[in-house]
């Protein structure tokens, strides 16, 4: 398992941008799918964005494909996530995951992943 942090999170106006970044411990950081989920009040955890341990895959959810864009520097164990004309409803709290084995893509769900960070908070206002 890795540790993981986030930061970069914040209060913004629809149409700004803002970068997260999630920062691992440990070693092997590119042996490690990373991938950026997000979760509003009363709602289910939902994919934002996942990365391959060397970083020639990714994916997107539908409600941010064309805004968000995912990173990683495996020099600086760190996973970014470029978010672009931000919306009231990506307000979320967006959390970085890691996963150790097959990368699943767009298919991956919250319990392919077994280290969490404790999430950074995003709001959007109107």
């Amino acid at each position: 398992q890795v540790q993981l942090e986030e930061s970069g999170g914040g209060l913004v106006q629809a149409g700004d941008s803002l970068t997260l970044s999630c920062t691992a411990s440990g070693r092997t950081f590119d042996t490690y799918a990373m991938g950026w989920f997000r979760q509003a009040p009363g709602k289910e955890r939902e994919l934002v964005s996942t990365i391959s341990g060397k970083g020639g895959s990714y994916s997107y959810g539908d409600s941010v494909k064309g805004r968000f864009t995912i990173s990683r520097d495996n020099a600086k164990n760190t996973v970014y996530l470029q978010m672009n004309n931000l919306i009231p409803e990506d307000t979320a709290v967006y959390y970085c995951a890691a996963r150790r084995g097959i990368y699943r893509g767009r298919h991956s769900t919250p319990t392919d992943f077994g280290s969490w960070g404790q999430g950074t908070q995003v709001t959007v206002s109107s």
